[in-house]
């Protein structure tokens, strides 16, 4: 039996981290886009928080003129940012929540409270022709609700499997992860998921036939330190392919 294959977003958000800590001018987020690609990323995922704590406007608009495969913008749903999507139109925007105080994402979008704001958001960038993707935790309500914003594409948030203390805990969490999936494809909906994945919990939820793509940053960033990018990202890629066969 053939099986789907499963595609690679390679988030490059703590290249700039490490850039913006010392206001240098490397290393160079574009060279980094770049050296995913040539080592079988399927396409480059940054996040442009409002604070700009790491990647900033001109690092998006350089990596998009630059890379062969495609743009996945992370961002908050609030006006800045929705006109900058609308400026640039790259391929893929995903709206995830945001706080100023959190290190990371801390969870998925709450779809259920701010509906009709993520439906207006969504409904404007699509008629940009844009791929709007809604970051969210693996609860069917909130897909559903994600449903009725019209979104064709879910990214499920999989920060509480990867934090799991417990074995036990970490199965319930794939359990979740897996029945979301299932049920979001049912629906007709895009699966994608991210967060918290590295080289040791990535092959479960690379195993989940309904998710099309892994958005992955830290873990294989924290990788190339040892191994470089390039070879960090061909071992992740590896993987994924090996689980899914």
């Amino acid at each position: 039996m053939k099986h789907q294959s499963i595609l690679l977003g390679v988030n490059i958000d703590h290249v700039a981290t490490l850039r913006q800590m010392r206001h240098m001018s490397y290393p160079d987020p574009v060279e980094a886009a770049s050296a995913a690609e040539k080592s079988g990323a399927d396409g480059i995922t940054v996040h442009l928080r409002e604070d700009r704590r790491h990647i900033q406007e001109y690092d998006v608009e350089r990596i998009q003129k630059i890379i062969s495969t495609r743009l996945n913008l992370e961002m908050a749903v609030v006006e800045p940012m929705l006109k900058f999507a609308e400026k640039i139109c790259p391929v893929h925007c995903c709206f995830v929540p945001e706080k100023r105080e959190e290190l990371t994402t801390e969870g998925g979008l709450d779809v259920i409270s701010e509906e009709g704001r993520i439906r207006d958001a969504c409904q404007r960038l699509m008629a940009k022709g844009l791929h709007v993707s809604l970051f969210v935790d693996p609860d069917l309500r909130q897909i559903e609700a994600a449903l009725r914003c019209n979104a064709s594409i879910i990214e499920i948030h999989t920060g509480s499997y990867a934090e799991a203390k417990t074995t036990k805990e970490r199965d319930e969490e794939l359990q979740r992860i897996m029945k979301a999936a299932q049920f979001a494809k049912q629906a007709g909906l895009m699966v994608n998921a991210g967060h918290g994945l590295n080289y040791q919990n990535v092959q479960s939820i690379a195993r989940i036939p309904e998710i099309n793509e892994l958005n992955i940053g830290h873990g294989i960033i924290a990788r190339a330190v040892f191994i470089g990018l390039e070879n960090a990202v061909r071992e992740m890629k590896h993987l994924m392919v090996e689980a899914r066969a």
